[in-house]
């Protein structure tokens, strides 16, 4: 059995509009996947659509309290690290800029080393008519294709 996500009382399952979750046996190390995650600039390289993505403040890599703006499906977004425990956690909060709704988002990840490598699971909680109008009505099951 893997762990799973730590939930805010915010963002949990139970009370969102959109839930996803993905999970993958890969070959290769705990440490080289956490590399990969917290190099969030990079992301494009393995994924291209992430490709404007912009650590504020200055850090190279994504670390607890780590804010940060991406581009998502053409829509821009401002992300906060609040979960980060090397080599085994990583998770966000996310804003949909400009939405007057409030629309929101809680995306975190959980590495577990295997004897082949790894385990990566994602799960994502998304709340708010812009979530619920992008992802729900006219775009369903995009949150799964998308991790």
């Amino acid at each position: 059995m893997y762990d799973h996500v730590i939930w805010p009382e915010q963002f949990h399952p139970k009370i969102s509009e959109i839930y996803g979750l993905n999970d993958i046996d890969v070959e290769a190390s705990a440490e080289t996947v956490w590399k990969l995650l917290v190099d969030a600039e990079n992301w494009h390289r393995h994924f291209p659509p992430e490709n404007q993505v912009k650590i504020l403040g200055g850090e190279r890599e994504l670390a607890l309290g780590t804010r940060l703006t991406r581009v998502t499906a053409g829509y821009p977004m401002s992300l906060e690290v609040t979960e980060c425990v090397p080599g085994r956690r990583l998770a966000w909060a996310t804003m949909v800029d400009d939405d007057d709704t409030g629309s929101t988002a809680y995306h975190g990840w959980v590495i577990t080393p295997t004897a082949q490598g790894c385990h990566l699971l994602t799960e994502e909680t998304e709340q708010g008519s812009f979530f619920l109008e992008m992802i729900g009505r006219q775009n369903p099951g995009l949150l799964y294709r998308y991790h």
